[in-house]
């Protein structure tokens, strides 16, 4: 039987006996309904999966003992970041669940020009949470011991600015001069995909873009909404260059 993995923000280690996070010990305990001496895998992160037992189960809190780490090696050889435009909630919520299982390796949430959703200082933070939550799980479903980082919501500028040097960097374009067939092989650096949120691009966004070394890329004539056009992307690069 295939056991539950659970993600975790704790160093782990073989032989630990370690109180679990709040919503850990919740998913554990209400939502899997286990007992003292069930067995569960915990992951942080690290590349390993941790084989757990847990010892203690109270109302609210839980307590397990580490017994084994094995490492994973099921990560992509093609280093995805996803440039996101940031969406409304339940479809932001799906590309950052899709890209996590499609193997992206890291996330930057982007406030573009038409950008729809505004985020102050304690909506930023709230949301973050539920970002990494959502990426966690993710990779709990899909076999991923390495958690893809989230980048905090930055504006377009920011976004380019912080990106690593000598990437492959593409934005989706139906008369881009970038194609599938034209990508000889992985770039030693990765690849960045800028995807607009759901007005699009605006044309200072593309001008900021193409100053910033990104290509056009047709993935066909047809163009993608937001929750489509990343993991569709993220699927074709894979497909290409990665490991699907």
């Amino acid at each position: 039987m295939r056991l539950t993995r659970c993600p975790v923000e704790l160093p782990l280690a073989v032989g630990q006996t370690v109180p679990l996070p709040e919503e850990a010990a919740n998913h554990l305990l209400r939502v899997l309904r286990l007992r003292e001496g069930d067995a569960c895998v915990l992951f942080n992160g690290d590349g390993r999966d941790y084989a757990a037992t847990l010892v203690a189960a109270g109302k609210r809190d839980a307590q397990v003992r580490i017994d084994d780490a094995q490492p994973l090696d099921n990560e992509s050889p093609l280093a995805i970041t996803l440039l996101q435009g940031i969406a409304r909630g339940e479809k932001m919520d799906l590309i950052l669940q899709k890209a996590t299982e499609l193997g992206v390796t890291a996330i930057v949430p982007v406030n573009a020009e038409r950008t729809e959703v505004k985020l102050d200082a304690a909506r930023t933070e709230k949301r973050m949470a539920h970002w990494r939550s959502v990426v966690g799980s993710a990779c709990g479903q899909s076999g991923r011991a390495r958690i893809p980082a989230i980048a905090p919501p930055l504006n377009l500028a920011a976004a380019v600015a912080s990106l690593p040097e000598q990437t492959l960097r593409l934005t989706l374009d139906p008369q881009g001069g970038q194609r599938l067939a034209t990508l000889a092989e992985a770039p030693a650096n990765g690849v960045v995909v800028a995807i607009g949120p759901e007005g699009g691009w605006s044309p200072r966004d593309r001008r900021q873009l193409a100053d910033a070394g990104f290509q056009g890329l047709q993935l066909g004539p047809r163009i993608l909404r937001t929750e489509t056009a990343g993991l569709a992307a993220i699927a074709a690069l894979q497909a290409r260059l990665g490991d699907l």
